[in-house]
């Protein structure tokens, strides 16, 4: 009964802001597409966080209601208002179910080759048991090794590929665990935490901060030994941090964790294959500006070996975790749905940079980039941000109330890694969430904290440079 009365809320609030006047927005411009989609946010934002309905099947909610409400293809009812207004305004229906066959999904699909192909042939437990030997047995330890290697993956390869790497290698530790040890659920955390925290640390480690460094030329250039100085100090405190945060949540009921040591690497022909195609895999996702391919281009390869030589069979393809698509194609239609009606870049310009001092500015824009963040990818969200920032910094600097202009950038690029409060905030979050073993509340709940902690630890810094 609790979940239909969040349901009901939930579509209550979505009503109430598909049918109000569209004077009563606080948005300058807003037209009838951006209404309804600011309505189709609200209630995807509220199924998100409430869960009255399981996060995937709300992703497919958000589709229909795109396809539906406010797409060339829709129901004519729905429709017919918006025809009349600006037909042009329409979203073309092919765009919307491209969410299906996003670079991102070929990404997942890639790493759940690799996932399932290294579990078979036990790559997963021997990798386990080579990286994470020096750390010992115990859970803590465990857990800040966990943390410490994928961090240091995230900083010089896709976060994305590091976490499926990482959760590959982290399969076999669990199994040695009881599934109802809260420790478990701090395990997979770690990861995604790690990977999206790791990602700050380098100029090539996530997108925003390649984004950032495309505003940051001639005098205000930031080498990459430049940005490390600034970032690592914050990534090592936001892991330390995390790694006791998650400790304190997810207190493990096991004295020691325990991998299969005695395994050995497999010697078969198809052991081989796996073994060869997975480093290889690794060594392209890291070395992208020697050869060109991208890392979405790259992950189709080990799909196209192990189906090619049967080390996926279909019975295999059937363990793929095909909520997790969804659920991510929920959050690519409405991210790319906020930018192409033009509605992202209101929210983004709705507020009144002009009226507020320097810090107040940095203020302003760093939380407004880590909520959208939240709810949209962190590339489209920084793509977005950047030029407001950029605009403001050279603005600020040339009135002499800005020292230096890369203080704003860097602090806007780092706030929109700290968006990783819902599965569907950041692929390394969706690809921990599809493992089964943590709840949305579990993420949430450590995202909140985590991600709180790095915006207002910017911000001091931010206060004290300036």
């Amino acid at each position: 009964m609790v979940e239909w009365k969040k349901m009901l809320f939930c579509v209550i609030c979505f009503v109430v802001v598909m049918l109000m006047p569209i004077e009563w927005i606080p948005l300058a411009g807003i037209n009838i597409v951006q209404q309804r989609l600011l309505a189709i946010f609200v209630l995807a934002a509220l199924l998100w966080v409430l869960e009255p309905i399981p996060v995937f099947a709300t992703s497919l909610l958000i589709i229909s209601l795109l396809l539906t409400l406010i797409s060339n293809q829709g129901l004519a009812p729905a429709i017919s208002a918006i025809q009349q207004q600006d037909p042009a305004l329409l979203l073309h229906y092919k765009s919307i179910f491209a969410a299906f066959s996003s670079p991102i999904i070929i990404l997942f699909l890639g790493g759940f080759a690799l996932a399932v192909a290294a579990t078979k042939y036990e790559l997963d437990i021997n990798l386990a048991r080579v990286l994470l030997k020096p750390f010992g047995t115990q859970p803590k330890f465990v857990m800040l090794g966990l943390m410490l290697i994928t961090a240091v993956f995230s900083m010089f390869m896709s976060n994305t590929a590091t976490t499926v790497m990482m959760l590959a290698i982290l399969a076999p530790v669990l199994s040695g665990l009881p599934d109802e040890d809260p420790g478990v659920r701090g395990l997979v955390l770690a990861v995604p935490v790690a990977a999206n925290v790791g990602g700050i640390g380098t100029p090539i480690g996530t997108p925003p901060n390649a984004i950032a460094l495309q505003y940051l030329v001639g005098e205000h250039s930031v080498s990459f030994g430049t940005w490390m100085a600034f970032a690592i100090p914050f990534v090592i405190v936001m892991l330390a941090f995390a790694w006791v945060l998650l400790q304190k949540l997810f207190p493990t009921q096991s004295a020691e964790v325990k991998v299969n040591i005695d395994s050995k690497f497999r010697r078969s022909p198809q052991a081989w294959i796996v073994y060869i195609t997975f480093a290889t895999t690794i060594l392209l996702w890291l070395t992208t500006k020697l050869h060109g391919m991208n890392a979405y281009v790259v992950a189709i390869l080990p799909l196209t070996v192990f189906t090619m030589t049967r080390i996926i069979t279909k019975e295999d393809l059937k363990k793929f975790n095909w909520d997790v698509i969804w659920l991510v194609a929920g959050g690519i239609a409405i991210g790319a749905a906020l930018e192409n009606t033009g509605l992202a870049s209101s929210l983004a310009h709705s507020v009144d940079y002009s009226v507020m001092t320097v810090f107040w500015i940095i203020v302003s824009l760093a939380i407004l980039c880590w909520m959208m963040a939240n709810f949209m990818s962190n590339t489209a969200t920084a793509n977005l941000l950047m030029p407001i920032a950029a605009a403001m910094a050279t603005t600020l600097s040339a009135s002499g109330q800005l020292e230096d202009v890369r203080l704003l950038l860097i602090i806007v690029a780092m706030s929109a890694s700290m968006g990783m409060v819902l599965p569907v905030s950041t692929p390394p979050n969706a690809l921990a969430y599809a493992s089964g073993k943590i709840s949305n509340g579990d993420m949430a709940k450590v995202g909140i904290i985590v991600s709180s902690l790095g915006i207002l630890i910017l911000l001091v810094v931010a206060k004290l440079m300036l």
